[in-house]
């Protein structure tokens, strides 16, 4: 039997994620639950272009040892196609490097670890290779917005 090659990734698309700043929902002394509104945004790259609806949002939950993301949210392609996207992940960072991206200051991306898993639904023929693909996204915070570089894996 032979080796399969190892896995690679294909850059897709960027999208721009403008956020409202988030709302404390709480839950208890170990852990707290937030909720981001998402109002829009924008989508670039070589395999998608279109634009973030205002409609979703994400979901956290911040630990000591990290924040789990659960985000779902709205995409327009240009044609016109709706995706619906779920994407999941982790940003995980010292307190330090925390305080400074929540303050607006740059922070570099080997500070943190900001990585997600999305999925996606829609029913544009044009756009359907997005519904069996496994796409992974590299994520950087910028000031009222949520970088996300999503690439398919190989």
């Amino acid at each position: 039997m032979s080796t399969p090659p190892p896995p690679s990734l294909r850059f897709a698309f960027e999208a721009r994620v403008a956020c409202d700043p988030p709302l404390r929902i709480g839950r208890g002394e170990r852990e707290e639950v937030w909720f981001t509104p998402i109002t829009g945004g924008t989508v670039e790259g070589p395999r998608l272009r279109g634009k973030v609806l205002p409609h979703g949002g994400d979901w956290s939950v911040s630990r000591a040892n990290g924040t789990e993301l659960d985000a779902r949210y709205l995409l327009q392609a240009d044609d016109g196609a709706v995706i619906d996207i779920r994407n999941r992940g982790f940003w995980v960072s010292t307190p330090e490097v925390e305080a400074r991206a929540d303050a607006g200051e740059p922070v570099e991306e080997t500070e943190f670890y900001y990585r997600t898993s999305a999925q996606f639904q829609t029913d544009a023929p044009q756009h359907e290779w997005l519904t069996r693909t496994v796409v992974v996204g590299l994520a950087r915070p910028e000031p009222g917005f949520v970088c996300i570089r999503f690439h398919e894996l190989a």
